[in-house]
């Protein structure tokens, strides 16, 4: 097993005038469920493609399970599977059709298991009951089902989903999630494309971030939180008072605050329905959060709860790249 399922250095992609992906180091782990994010436009899908050897680099390099890319492409292509841009079908054959005639241009599949495996990729996706329907008849979400279904019809190392839930209803959305978690129980190495944090927050073991074509931060999903930065909710109904002696200990209660997150205040009830006063919010930094609480209490501040926040990815990458994008919950 190689150290890295995928690893590049330095991989660049130059459209004429357009840096598409610019100097990109990517490290994999095998067996890892690794989320790329980013907005639209920042570089995903052309890194998938060079990884895959569907373009040409402009410079650096890449390796796939421990083969260089794309030189090695016929003896690594058969042990990945792939969800690449949305899945392209013959609209006017089945499900079922579509499947079998991906399976018999695959070299390594063997012809005898075919029927039997078609048969199982569909039911892991939840496709059983339209497998003889035309695909032209099929929702997006549906032909979303059919394309991880064929990526499903033999057994991978690495599987690369390029938006995977794109189209799916909340149900069909928790039941990819369901197979990614289950492909990663299997031992594969899954690198799933997403612009959706709430997803990726669930389901994967690490995460990189592009912006503008570059990786701006990658690692494990713990340690991409823990470098976010904490936050403090405090809940009284002295509000002003408590945002005075907030910016007295030099916690950040500015709504010029770095990063653009602004203090907010929270209407609150208690656990009888009663007004609880509001919920005031700041930027904790290296302060222990005891002495914020000791600091508020000595200056007459009622405080009627008190908790710390840490980040979240959506907050971590507000922090690095200065820009949001559409999450789902």
């Amino acid at each position: 097993m190689p150290d890295l399922a995928i690893e590049t250095h330095g991989l660049t992609k130059r459209f004429r005038s357009q840096l598409a992906v610019d100097d990109l180091d990517l490290a994999v782990p095998p067996g890892a469920v690794y989320g790329f994010l980013g907005p639209n436009g920042s570089g995903k899908t052309t890194t998938i493609r060079m990884l895959l050897g569907l373009v040409a680099a402009t410079a650096g390099d890449a390796r796939v399970l421990g083969a260089d890319m794309p030189r090695h492409v016929d003896s690594v292509l058969p042990r990945v599977g792939a969800l690449v841009e949305g899945p392209a079908f013959s609209p006017y054959l089945s499900g079922e059709a579509n499947l079998r005639r991906f399976d018999a241009a695959d070299r390594e599949a063997p012809r005898r298991t075919r029927a039997a495996r078609v048969v199982e990729a569909l039911d892991r996706v939840g496709l059983s009951h339209a497998a003889r329907k035309k695909v032209h008849a099929y929702s997006l979400g549906m032909k979303q089902r059919l394309g991880i279904a064929n990526a499903l019809l033999m057994r991978r190392e690495l599987l690369v989903l390029d938006e995977p839930t794109n189209g799916l209803d909340p149900q069909g959305t928790r039941e990819v999630r369901a197979l990614i978690r289950s492909f990663a129980e299997d031992g594969t190495t899954v690198f799933v494309s997403s612009h959706l944090l709430a997803e990726v927050e669930q389901v994967c073991t690490h995460v990189g971030v592009m912006s503008a074509g570059r990786l701006v931060a990658q690692g494990t999903l713990d340690e991409f939180r823990a470098e976010g930065e904490t936050r403090v909710l405090v809940r009284t109904p002295d509000a002003a008072r408590a945002r005075r002696v907030m910016a007295g200990l030099g916690l950040d209660v500015d709504e010029e605050a770095a990063g653009g997150i602004r203090p907010v205040t929270i209407p609150a009830t208690d656990a009888a329905g009663n007004a609880a006063g509001d919920a005031v919010v700041a930027r904790l930094g290296t302060r222990p959060p005891e002495s914020v609480v000791a600091a508020l209490v000595d200056a007459g501040v009622r405080v009627r709860g008190f908790e710390t926040l840490h980040a979240n990815l959506e907050q971590r990458f507000v922090e690095l790249t200065g820009e949001g994008f559409d999450v789902v919950q």
